[in-house]
């Protein structure tokens, strides 16, 4: 398979590159990361500007016509950055949930404005006891007239002090581990009955729990079906993962090169220290899980962008997920290790990248869940696994 990118994509990769090198010095980021919304509006102006909120959706949904590869290469330039912009959560999660649970005009419209740059979104979905799992949801909703009334907390939404429009998992029927009777539905952050509570992760981004008490949403704010809203969200994770690895990708390859450049300048009984064998062989080790998580992340990219089943794709962003915790950690570790005590630092960028990939770990899915999940999803029958919704045979693995 060629893997070589078309003369779009690497004018795509150039442009993203260049805004990384000019925009995301560590003295930059750090006051980005203290203004009062943890990110530049100005850059997410000129995201918009340059088509790259959008450019990863078709065109039949309201997007430039790329695809999963364009978010990828995007996610890795971010990586290098340590970006603080929130494209993964506000474009590649709710934006995908948006795109492909549109159903009304309204939908579209604002689908469209998030593309423009003049909504931000973000995507709610974790819960006290889902433990990753995306259809264990105990948030309910009810009907009542024209609306939905939601109860329920949600946990760690990313941005959501930022964020205009919330897209909310929701349970409108049956048991909390069911498959069938999740639905997506837009809550607006003004609504009435939410209370929020927001705070910095150790990564330094924003997030918050969201609290909603009988809080009503028109009935027409359902994304796709209602109680049928499952392989909606489990495509959107999907999504959300392919991005997350290729943003550690870019987080990685960052922390091999500078950890290099140190090996190479550091001197300890008259010598670079990169002149020691012992720790040759620790930078080779962290060359090839860069590597590693590089080709698995094309894998996970690919089942994406082809048309493929809903379990392949699974698996598919399972195995990827699982593979770039591994590597993440093991660079991330080896780096903060070769570089001994500066590399604890906060002056120093290396213990924030391994603050960042260790984030990235943990989110969308841990190892332990993404084994659990590629497991079981090998286990379906032929019969069920082209149903498209699995969540709860992974449930119960």
């Amino acid at each position: 398979m060629d893997f070589t990118l078309s003369t779009d994509q690497t004018l795509i990769k150039n442009s993203v590159d260049r805004f990384v090198a000019d925009n995301y010095e560590q003295a930059q980021r750090e006051k980005i990361v203290e203004s009062p919304d943890g990110f530049s509006r100005k850059h997410w102006a000129q995201f918009a500007e340059l088509g790259w909120l959008g450019i990863a959706f078709p065109e039949d949904r309201g997007g430039f016509g790329g695809s999963a590869v364009e978010t990828m290469i995007l996610a890795e330039a971010f990586g290098k950055g340590l970006v603080l912009e929130p494209f993964v959560p506000c474009v590649v999660l709710a934006g995908t949930a948006l795109a492909y649970g549109a159903t009304t005009q309204a939908h579209r419209d604002l689908l469209e404005a998030m593309i423009g740059g003049e909504k931000i979104l973000s995507f709610a979905y974790a819960e006290e006891r889902s433990r990753y799992d995306c259809g264990l949801v105990e948030t309910q909703a009810h009907v009542e007239g024209s609306d939905l009334v939601i109860s329920g907390k949600k946990l760690a939404v990313p941005f959501g002090a930022a964020a205009d429009t919330y897209v909310v998992t929701v349970r409108t029927s049956g048991e909390k581990t069911d498959p069938d009777g999740v639905t997506v539905v837009l809550v607006e952050r003004d609504a009435p009955g939410i209370t929020r509570h927001d705070y910095r992760t150790v990564d330094d981004r924003r997030a918050s729990t969201l609290i909603f008490e009988n809080v009503r949403v028109p009935a027409a704010n359902v994304l796709g079906e209602v109680g049928n809203g499952l392989p909606l969200v489990e495509r959107t994770i999907d999504a959300g993962i392919g991005a997350l690895a290729a943003e550690a990708v870019g987080n990685t390859s960052v922390l091999l090169r500078r950890t290099v450049e140190y090996l190479k300048t550091r001197k300890q009984f008259g010598v670079p220290i990169g002149t020691f064998q012992a720790l040759q062989h620790r930078a080779v080790d962290m060359l090839i899980q860069v590597e590693l998580a590089r080709s698995i992340t094309f894998y996970g990219t690919m089942a994406l962008a082809q048309d493929v089943s809903a379990v392949e794709r699974m698996r598919a962003l399972s195995a990827t997920k699982v593979q770039i915790s591994r590597s993440g950690r093991i660079v991330g570790e080896s780096a903060i290790q070769l570089h001994g005590g500066i590399g604890m630092s906060e002056e120093y960028s290396v213990g924030h990248f391994f603050k960042r990939i260790s984030m990235i770990e943990l989110e969308l899915g841990d190892v332990d869940f993404h084994l659990r999940r590629y497991v079981a999803l090998g286990r379906l029958p032929a019969s069920a696994a082209a149903q498209g919704s699995t969540n709860g045979a992974v449930a119960h693995a």
